[in-house]
């Protein structure tokens, strides 16, 4: 087996499970956002020594909210800050603010779930049915996954859709060569409803 000698970034994300695991490490009736914020700047130590040793490019963190980032910004002796931040993000979850966040100290925001899907059941809220949606993909002549795609990559957001059909990921591809109007992206923001396809344990 080959070894990996270097990564292109390494990713911490986050989950509940962490702090409860670290509480119960240390032996302390501690909360669990204390037993969290200990855990996470152990994590960031080892992290950073990763990067001094060379063995990845830079790091990024996932499912961060703003006051987690700037409890890592503003970590005394921080060496080197996330340079992407990996959240669901689509337009029945737009996320506003975080975004803006991310944007004032530049860390790229990843959105995962754009299209609005999920590996679990079959979500109560279809994106896909949306009428507004569709109808902007039908003016277009385009399918309604790559409007919905090209209203994340206009806010700056980069997108990882998943498929299993070459068909579908080469149309995801095909997102470059148009534009939504100012008019058409404050419609598709409207449609927010704060909406998570992807349950977060926390």
């Amino acid at each position: 087996m080959k070894r990996l000698s270097l990564s292109d970034q390494c990713c911490r994300p986050y989950s509940k499970q962490n702090s409860c695991d670290i509480n119960q490490i240390i032996g302390q009736r501690t909360s669990a956002v204390v037993g969290f914020n200990f855990f996470l700047l152990l994590v960031l130590w080892a992290l950073e020594a990763c990067k001094d040793a060379g063995l990845v490019k830079s790091l990024g963190v996932s499912n961060f909210n703003r006051r987690q980032l700037e409890m890592i910004l503003n970590k005394p002796g921080l060496k080197y800050k996330p340079v992407s931040n990996q959240i669901e993000c689509h337009p029945y979850f737009t996320q506003p603010k975080l975004l803006e966040f991310c944007k004032l100290h530049d860390i790229v925001p990843v959105g995962y779930s754009p299209l609005g899907t999920s590996r679990d059941e079959k979500p109560q809220v279809d994106l896909f049915n949306d009428p507004l949606v569709a109808l902007l993909a039908t003016h277009d002549i385009l399918q309604t996954a790559q409007v919905v795609l090209r209203f994340s990559i206009q806010r700056g957001v980069v997108v990882i859709p998943k498929s299993f059909h070459p068909k579908r990921i080469r149309e995801n591809f095909q997102i470059f060569d148009f534009s939504l109007t100012d008019k058409e992206m404050k419609d598709i923001e409207a449609l927010n409803k704060n909406v998570r396809y992807v349950e977060l344990l926390m």
